[in-house]
């Protein structure tokens, strides 16, 4: 493709060279570079991509963008523009050729519930018939393709080549989980939705190098409302109406609030051997009945919004049914099978929210115990560490504190900080370092009744630790501890 092309709509300076140039790819990690591609300089938190330049000329690329005043001696084509960010996203819809204009594409934001939301709906849609690809927390998956992500929003490149091999591959329809993130540093700008969903808000992501306060958090999120057509709202939640108060799309809402379009009227908690779930049962624009393989009162707004989105796309309420009925999302709730006389969960809380939730609900089952193990992420906020101890420590019977992925930090450092909430209430723990001897101490004192959670891992098949992923994935360690 024409240089030229790539800049289609997009504002820059050519600062030397011609846009004549044909482009074979565009890269912003100058370790890629092939002959005749275009380097894009980003300015990431610690790394700027016009370091190296040099670097990226010498293994062939013919062109380069730049948002600083770069002196280049080479005799290659170069483009300034303000924002490299944000204009990579433009430049890649380009590249492309508007993959997203082929697809009916669902953007989910929220705290909580994106990824089991989403995965709702791609089973609704795929009960219905629907050819559905995701993108989010878990990566992406199309047909029998699977890719592993580093954000739960890929960079704006990533995300417009993953659209356009679902679009090649038959994929009429793209559920993508967007991050507050993703949103505040453009790699979702120059997108039009088809439909936006709000989930909920809560305090989570305020730190170096996330968001500076809440309200940045709150306005990030309600960036996605300016950028779709038509927007589902959480009714509920106490962050509705800032999501709704600048948003250009049509408005549609579920809850518990009787305005909405989409009524939650009535929730039944149910538990059998290997089945933890809610029959769920809704009004207004839909009145009816399902069956629901996730637990809570969170589960069943994550399929209230499931229900009406696929609804308002013309979904069959009996794919509705099947679909949910079945319902299993890795890391999310998920119940390990093989325990007959106690139950072992897998679920990807990591703050204080999402475990006081998960905990919540799980009393909900009159369990004979709750034991909850779980660590915390290093180099994070230490009040997120203080607030998973202090929840763990009021609303599970006994707490098993043990690492996550402490990245540069000391696992025991960590552990002390989980500690100092613990401390705040009269709740019993242990801590044991080694997270796999961590579950098979839970294992082998659990009793009958009990319902073991281990929290924080989820979906996630490594620990990270002194800048090192290890191969780690609970359902082996399980399988491992009962096997010996």
């Amino acid at each position: 493709m024409k240089l030229k092309d790539l800049l289609k709509d997009v504002e820059y300076d050519l600062v030397k060279g011609n846009t004549d140039v044909e482009v074979n790819n565009i890269y912003y990690d100058s370790r890629k570079v092939e002959d005749g591609s275009l380097f894009y300089c980003m300015e990431g938190a610690s790394v700027d991509g016009h370091d190296y330049i040099r670097s990226a000329i010498e293994k062939g690329a013919n062109s380069v963008i730049v948002s600083k005043d770069i002196d280049i001696d080479e005799d290659i084509t170069v483009i300034k523009v303000k924002d490299s960010r944000k204009m990579l996203s433009k430049i890649s819809i380009n590249f492309f050729r508007e993959p997203m204009n082929e697809l009916t594409s669902i953007a989910i934001t929220g705290t909580k519930g994106k990824t089991t939301t989403a995965w709702m709906i791609k089973n609704i849609l795929e009960e219905d018939g629907k050819k559905v690809g995701v993108i989010g927390t878990m990566g992406v998956f199309f047909g029998d393709k699977h890719y592993s992500t580093v954000n739960t929003t890929p960079e704006s490149y990533e995300i417009q080549k993953y659209a356009r091999e679902m679009v090649d591959d038959g994929i009429n329809y793209l559920v993508m989980e967007v991050s507050s993130q993703a949103l505040k540093v453009g790699r979702v700008d120059n997108l039009i939705f088809d439909y936006g969903i709000f989930t909920n808000l809560t305090k989570d992501h305020i730190g170096e190098n996330e968001h500076p306060n809440m309200e940045d958090y709150i306005y990030c999120k309600s960036l996605l409302f300016k950028q779709c057509k038509h927007g589902i709202f959480n009714i509920d939640d106490i962050h509705y109406s800032d999501m709704i108060k600048e948003s250009t799309c049509d408005i549609y809402t579920y809850g518990k609030n009787n305005d909405a379009n989409l009524v939650i009227s009535k929730m039944n908690l149910l538990r059998d051997k290997n089945f933890i779930g809610i029959e769920l049962n809704t009004d207004g624009m839909l009145k009816d009945s399902f069956l629901v393989n996730t637990p809570g009162e969170f589960s069943a707004y994550n399929s209230a919004c499931a229900i009406l989105t696929t609804h308002l796309i013309g979904c069959k309420v009996s794919s509705m049914k099947s679909a949910l009925k079945k319902v299993a999302v890795k890391g999310r709730v998920e119940i390990v099978p093989g325990f007959d006389n106690y139950s072992v969960i897998i679920d990807y809380a990591h703050n204080g929210v999402s475990m006081e939730n998960i905990l919540s609900t799980m009393r909900g089952y009159n369990p004979k115990r709750i034991v909850s193990l779980f660590g915390c992420g290093g180099n994070r906020s230490k009040d997120r560490r203080y607030d998973m101890g202090e929840v763990a420590g009021r609303l599970s019977d006994f707490t098993i504190v043990t690492e996550d992925n402490s990245r540069f930090e000391n696992v025991n450092d960590i552990m002390n900080d989980i500690e100092v909430g613990l401390k705040k209430t009269n709740g019993k723990y242990i801590k044991i370092p080694d997270r796999k001897d961590a579950i098979k101490y839970a294992i082998d004192n659990a009793m009958e009744g009990d319902i073991i959670l281990l929290l924080g891992k989820g979906h996630e098949t490594y620990q990270e630790k002194n800048g090192e992923r290890y191969h780690y994935d609970e359902r082996e360690i399980i399988k491992e501890i009962m096997n010996n």
